[in-house]
């Protein structure tokens, strides 16, 4: 694995796993997909849940993703790893890991846009170098992703930030089974956050950083388990406490010894936490993470010694939209033999889920969940909030039709599909509009669906650019607020046309940058929408800091 957003092509056939299951790296091929339901869950349906398994012999663990984003106008990916024609732009381009913390490289002066409806705050508010997700809380308080450095919060009615890292409380890291901290080295890169309550958010991590076995999606089942790698990762649930400290609930997204029927030793999968999702009416909290998602309890009072058993971890984990087909097994020798003709180049099956950006939450308490290959509606709400139910609906074999492929392959579920027949979806976010999900995409702009998934439109040349990074709704009239990954600032959908904040809005270098996420604040009499401008590492080394921007405009 690279490190978080620096890897730009793993989400091409990222988080493949070989077929003999999530990743027990048994070797069985006994055709059963290891992701069924919990043995204590006496709901959940009988037999086999998971997607149609290939019973390819273990060929080791599964390629991880690697949290980034598609070059622009990249071509077919090999095998997971950087496409061969993008380079990462100067001027637009992704920090490799979010900075050094202190001391660290030269940073360029930002000038700070000044534009009616707007207010920026970065550097001179006292923000991070890297901003990588933003939400307001209902008392109003806004809190920052700020990577490596930490958390970041800007009180109500304040315009500086505070600075929040593992020695005041984060932990970026599960427990031990007697609840003890991991040995080792720990790792804290906060990547996401999601408002909730008063002055209380959900804060995701990324792991830590590895390839092969050291990923932290892969070392549990590897031969050289290291519990501060699968143990790294996860979310908090934070909470600001009236003398400025916090207290904090970690979320250990893992199933215990027993607890999973094919992997009775325990699963540890789940690790970065690319978006989060709360909905107070099922008391849910959605993770969107490598590999699949998962729901937690969101007033989990914690539990270190539960040792992921369901009736006390909080957590319920996971699931995906997961498809069976083939990727490339050995594409430096093919190409050096067939050349371009990948038709020829050898292949092998794996299960294709990762990098699952795209969470919206419908009103009835089901959710969109979108992911590198596909979409589901995962039925939640509307199953008598039973999240194994949800398993099957998105899982199983009858349930093709909700694993929903918006940019279409050339070849479908019916039959394995070469990576030269597939255009992966690369889903960066959901917004929910009424009975309609606005979906965007990392390569191919957005597109709206129905109540049913089907694709109602498309929208990419209209666009400011084709590379979306973020999706929000805009609650005063419904407008789709879409932040680009290459360049071009923002672009604003309503009915049939599209308004673009670039250059003249935002100034030459926000509008250079990612924005890997937008928020609504509605805490107080007027929403607020909250705009994270990423910050980027410039050719030569030096770093174009991140801002926050805030459009209170019609």
């Amino acid at each position: 694995m690279k490190r978080g957003w620096g890897w730009a092509g793993a989400l091409f056939v990222a988080g493949a796993v070989w077929t003999t299951g999530c990743g027990s790296g048994s070797g069985t091929g006994d055709g059963e997909d290891l992701d069924t339901p919990p043995l204590e869950s006496p709901t959940g349906p009988e037999g086999d849940a998971g997607t149609p398994d290939s019973g390819t012999p273990d060929a080791g663990p599964g390629i991880p993703d690697g949290g980034g984003e598609p070059e622009p106008d990249s071509g077919t990916p090999d095998d997971g790893g950087t496409p061969d024609d993008g380079g990462t732009p100067d001027d637009g381009g992704t920090p490799d890991d979010g900075g050094t913390p202190d001391g660290g490289p030269v940073e360029v002066p930002l000038p700070t846009p000044s534009s009616a409806g707007w207010e920026f705050f970065g550097r001179d508010a006292g923000g991070p170098r890297f901003l990588y997700g933003v939400s307001a809380d209902a008392s109003g308080n806004i809190w920052v992703a700020g990577g490596e450095e930490g958390l970041f919060l800007m009180k109500k009615g304040e315009r500086t930030f505070r600075r929040y890292t593992m020695a005041d409380g984060l932990r970026p890291y599960g427990y031990m089974p007697d609840g003890s901290e991991p040995p080792g080295q720990k790792y804290l890169k906060v990547i996401s956050v999601a408002g909730a309550w008063d002055d209380t958010v959900f804060v995701g991590y990324e792991g830590m950083p590895g390839d092969g076995a050291l990923h932290c999606e892969n070392n549990w089942d590897s031969r050289v388990p290291d519990p501060a790698r699968y143990k790294s990762g996860d979310a908090d649930r934070v909470s600001l406490r009236a003398d400025g400290t916090l207290a904090v609930v970690h979320y250990d997204i893992s199933s215990g010894p027993g607890v999973v029927r094919d992997e009775p030793q325990g699963r540890e999968k789940l690790c970065n936490i690319w978006r989060i999702a709360y909905d107070a009416n099922t008391n849910s909290v959605w993770f969107g993470a490598n590999h699949g998602l998962a729901r937690g309890r969101a007033d989990h009072p914690g539990n270190p010694t539960c040792n992921g058993q369901l009736a006390c971890s909080g957590v319920e984990e996971h699931s995906h939209p997961g498809v069976n087909a083939y990727i490339y097994s050995n594409p430096t020798a093919d190409r050096a033999q067939y050349g371009e003709d990948r038709s020829r180049w050898s292949v092998q099956t794996a299960l294709l889920t990762d990098a699952y950006y795209g969470l919206g939450v419908r009103p009835d308490g089901d959710v969109w969940v979108g992911g590198a290959n596909r979409t589901t509606r995962y039925f939640y709400g509307t199953v008598g909030r039973n999240f194994w139910e949800g398993q099957k609906r998105t899982e199983q074999p009858a349930y093709a039709w909700n694993r929903i492929d918006i940019w279409r392959d050339a070849v479908g579920e019916e039959r394995y599909s070469r990576p030269e027949q597939r255009t992966d979806d690369l889903v960066s976010g959901i917004a929910v509009v009424g009975s309609s999900a606005w979906v965007g995409s990392f390569a191919h702009g957005i597109a709206e669906l129905n109540d049913s998934g089907q694709v109602v439109r498309t929208l990419k040349n209209e666009l400011a650019a084709p590379h979306v990074a973020s999706v929000a709704a805009d609650p005063v009239n419904g407008s789709i607020w879409a932040g680009h990954s290459w360049g071009g600032g923002l672009s604003r959908v309503q009915g049939g046309s599209v308004a673009h904040y670039g250059v003249s809005v935002l100034g030459r270098e926000l509008s250079s940058m990612r924005v890997p996420d937008i928020q609504v604040d509605r805490s107080g009499p007027r929403r607020r929408m909250l705009v994270a401008f990423q910050g980027s590492t410039l050719s030569d080394g030096t770093v174009m800091p991140g801002t926050l921007g805030i459009y209170s405009g019609d």
